[in-house]
């Protein structure tokens, strides 16, 4: 039959949501945003973090570390250095590696040769693990790399650097100087370890195969390109 006119037309209507409903609904979403965040930031440190706390905190009886742990551990600084064909390179560049550093002015005295000479020791002393450690020579002054010393550490990464930003970097222990240790610092990037002076090689190897070990779930050889 034909609608009248006169008969109203009939509509369906739906509520609408009250603000408070809008806001409740909004607020949860973001939670939920947030949550999902923090769960994925957990996953991609959480190889990183267990390593660490396989280092620092599950240690068996009697078991200590022979090196000096550094708290809170320096990040490598963003300047930059001077390798040997006098091309600057920024220190960051060095970050996906653990590193073993000594420092010296490039006269590179006997104290100082005896350190490159252990620091490649060291580096050789850990088979086929020796490819995720770099031996660093950070040295400072102005002199030319004399030729024997250059080819005598053709293997380790050879710096020049001011003086003066690297006493703002690394730190000795007190009563010495920044000359008279070796310092590890970890694939992330940070200074996490010092070795003492008058160091015992043995022992800053135990150390070195123990930091090694804990990472080698998440720590590959060489660095990404």
């Amino acid at each position: 039959m034909a609608q009248t006119p006169d008969e109203p037309l009939t509509m369906t209507v739906h509520s609408l949501p009250t603000p408070d409903q809008a806001g409740a609904t909004s607020v949860a979403a973001t939670r939920r945003g947030r949550w999902k965040m923090i769960a994925l930031l957990l996953v991609c440190a959480s190889p990183v973090i267990a390593s660490y706390f396989t280092y620092y905190v599950i240690r068996p009886e009697g078991r200590r570390n022979y090196g000096e742990l550094i708290q809170p551990q320096r990040a490598l600084p963003a300047w930059q250095g001077i390798d040997a064909q006098g091309q600057p390179v920024p220190l960051s560049s060095l970050k996906d590696q653990w590193l073993l550093i000594s420092v010296a002015d490039t006269a590179c005295n006997e104290a100082c040769q005896n350190h490159l000479l252990l620091q490649r020791q060291l580096r050789e002393t850990l088979g086929r693990e020796k490819d995720r450690l770099d031996w660093v020579w950070l040295r400072t002054g102005d002199a030319p790399l004399e030729p024997a010393l250059q080819q005598a550490t053709a293997a380790a990464t050879v710096l020049q650097v001011p003086a003066d930003e690297l006493a703002r970097w690394l730190e000795p222990a007190p009563g010495r100087r920044i000359e008279d240790h070796l310092y590890v610092v970890d694939p992330i990037g940070n200074w996490m370890m010092r070795f003492p002076a008058d160091i015992d090689p043995k022992q800053a190897k135990r150390d070195l195969d123990r930091l090694l070990r804990a990472s080698s779930f998440w720590d590959r050889p060489g660095r990404e390109r």
